[in-house]
């Protein structure tokens, strides 16, 4: 019997292995090459009787080599882009040469393929403007015509297979954005999706897929593939993340190229081995990334390009310069080329946002490529990273609130200043509601534009307010640099005379802002959790919630200040303890540079018996990190 049992066990694992779905490299030279030496599929035109449209419509059809009536056989439906006709991908992209190659080496299961006019309207030539109205909407309507006149007809008069395992859509441009649209949004007709170089025409991803349970049990095969230096990759791109951050599996693809059949012919060549057959998910990460251009780039910057495997590719332009490099916390050397074009690619960098300058012959300069942020002291470029678990702040069709800029004469500075405030969905609309709010402060070397820019702090609160995760509240982002060296005690009492003088009275004028304690918290990263700390400790009256992230008093720099801090909770634990009802510390885990300062600050809470809770993300003290402290900071207070 054990024999019997190891024997079939061998043959399990034989042909789970026999079927195991590998990865489909990219086409080599020749692949859309007509050969003379195999066998060909036959090209026809068909013409079908359209309810929708109201008159007869063409469309052409591939038949495999060896098509027979006796067999049936699964339908992939080829869509065109918007300045073409059923005739596009046979002008272009010559399908038929690349299936019948592709059956002479096995590669794929036989099929038919229908190539449709996807402009559903009476006249529907590529003729005129391509772009007018009703000629862009006959693209969704085609929708219609495709479900309840093509595919029925297709059934009726050819041996198909008439199920969703047996059905594919995918498209090009226009018709990649169709694909997309018409195949996730009828899952219990099409089990296999591809949209290649999609457009713009394609649905926002919480349209796409509202419900990625759901779609995660449903789809066999979802596809999405563009050139690199295609002007349309973020459609594909705000797809692939939002696809990412909600765990459903798919082929993300990016490729040297633009917007052209060059790309398109390939995803056919790689999308039709991989339908009608098993599939292993497993697989799908490891197709390759090549320069999908980094989300944090300004407008067309094709540079800094951000691969699969989270390295970045660098490039600018310098042809007087004898010695370039880029600063990302360690020093990438880059190649100068013939035309004064310099190019690095550095190792993996961590998921989410970084700080980065170049170093033209010495001089730190900010990548007139990418966005600005003041960091590090002064504005520095950043990159972002791709981020598997930021769904939560990934932009949303939600109701979404404003984050304001509100300039202000301090009498403590003497001077000028500004703090944003980010005002939740319907505050101008609700002018009798009032609402708590939160301080919250940023880190050194940064300024009141940290948690606007980098921190996404609205996006962060627009969500949870959505999900009832959170309650509406205001969120002011003071700048907490006041002068003086920042972590020496005469900035942090400045700073609290500012906050409790200046800051709390202007927002509590001018905004409908709850002014109870229990209705007031106060927060921040790195810096602000030092100012979190000095302020909030001695003022429980006026905050109800503290928040420190990525932070602790600095060992022996800080040594007195902080002992006058743990003698206040000594002597006043009860009224502390009684006062806050939240006093939540994060950290980053051992790589973030504050550990050691917040364990030894958490040692002496136990010991003074200040009640408080702590939580860790894994990371370093980084923007990822306190974008989630933020995330799970507002899901406990005020309430």
């Amino acid at each position: 019997m054990k024999k019997i049992v190891f024997n079939v066990t061998i043959l399990l694992l034989f042909a789970i292995t026999a079927f195991t779905q590998g990865i489909i490299e990219h086409a080599l030279p020749g692949f859309d090459t007509p050969r003379t030496d195999i066998p060909h599929g036959s090209i026809d035109t068909i013409t079908y009787n359209s309810a929708t449209v109201g008159n007869p419509r063409k469309a052409l059809i591939y038949l495999p080599p060896g098509f027979s009536k006796k067999n049936k056989y699964p339908v992939l439906y080829l869509l065109h882009g918007i300045g073409g006709d059923e005739q596009e991908w046979l002008r272009g992209g010559t399908p038929q040469v690349i299936l019948d190659n592709l059956y002479a080496e096995g590669k794929i299961e036989p099929m038919i393929v229908v190539m449709p006019n996807g402009r559903a309207m009476k006249d529907d030539r590529a003729t005129g403007n391509i772009m007018a109205p009703d000629k862009v909407e006959a693209f969704a309507t085609f929708e219609k015509d495709l479900l309840s006149d093509l595919i029925p007809y297709i059934q009726k008069k050819y041996p198909v297979y008439t199920d969703r395992e047996h059905r594919a859509i995918a498209g090009l441009s226009m018709g990649g954005g169709q694909s997309l649209n018409f195949g996730l949004g009828n899952l219990d007709r099409f089990a296999w999706i591809g949209g290649f170089s999609s457009a713009p025409n394609t649905k926002v991803p919480e349209q796409l897929i509202p419900d990625p349970v759901k779609a995660r049990e449903q789809i066999k095969l979802l596809w999405i593939s563009c050139g690199a230096s295609d002007g349309l990759i973020a459609f594909s791109k705000r797809t692939h993340d939002y696809l990412q951050k909600n765990n459903v599996p798919h082929i993300y693809y990016i490729e040297p190229g633009v917007h052209d059949f060059k790309v398109w012919k390939n995803g056919l060549f790689m999308f039709s081995q991989l339908i009608f057959k098993p599939v292993d998910t497993t697989t799908f990460s490891k197709y390759p990334v090549v320069g999908a251009p980094a989300e944090t780039n300004v407008r067309n910057a094709k540079y800094p390009q951000v691969l699969a495997d989270h390295r970045v590719v660098f490039r600018t332009k310098a042809p007087e310069a004898r010695k370039v490099q880029v600063d990302l916390g360690r020093r990438y050397d880059m190649v100068k080329d013939t035309g004064g074009l310099w190019t690095v690619t550095t190792d993996s960098i961590g998921e989410g946002f970084h700080y980065y300058s170049l170093l033209i012959d010495g001089m730190a300069v900010a990548d007139p490529a990418s966005e600005t942020f003041y960091g590090m002291g002064r504005m520095a470029s950043g990159i972002e990273i791709p981020f598997a678990g930021g769904n939560y702040y990934a932009l949303r069709d939600v109701p979404h609130g404003d984050i304001r800029i509100r300039k202000y004469f301090s009498k403590v500075t003497g001077s000028w200043r500004q703090l944003y405030i980010y005002t939740p969905p319907g505050y101008d609309a609700n002018t009798t509601e009032k609402y708590p709010v939160l301080y919250i402060l940023h880190g050194g070397g940064e300024d009141e534009t940290g948690w606007a820019m980098q921190g996404k702090t609205d996006l962060i609160m627009d969500n949870l307010i959505a999900a009832k995760k959170a309650g509406p509240m205001l969120i002011v982002m003071p700048d907490a640099n006041v002068g003086g060296t920042a972590f020496d005690e005469s900035a942090l009492k400045t700073f609290e005379t500012e906050l409790k003088d200046i800051i709390i009275p202007l927002v509590e004028k001018n905004y409908r802002a709850e002014t109870a304690a229990s209705k007031r918290a106060l927060a921040g990263l790195s810096m602000g959790g030092i100012h979190t700390l000095y302020t909030g400790i001695k003022n429980t009256d006026l905050f109800s919630s503290l928040g420190v992230f990525s932070s602790g008093w600095m060992q022996s720099r800080q040594a007195g200040v902080a002992t006058a801090q743990y003698d206040f909770m000594k002597a006043h634990a009860a009224m502390i303890n009684n006062n806050l009802k939240t006093f939540w510390i994060a950290m980053g885990g051992k790589e973030d540079i504050a550990y050691g300062n917040c364990q030894l600050m958490l040692a002496k809470l136990d010991e003074l018996n200040i009640k408080h809770t702590y939580s860790e993300y894994q990371g370093g003290h980084t923007w990822p990190v306190w974008r989630n402290n933020l995330f799970n900071f507002a899901q406990v207070i005020f309430k």
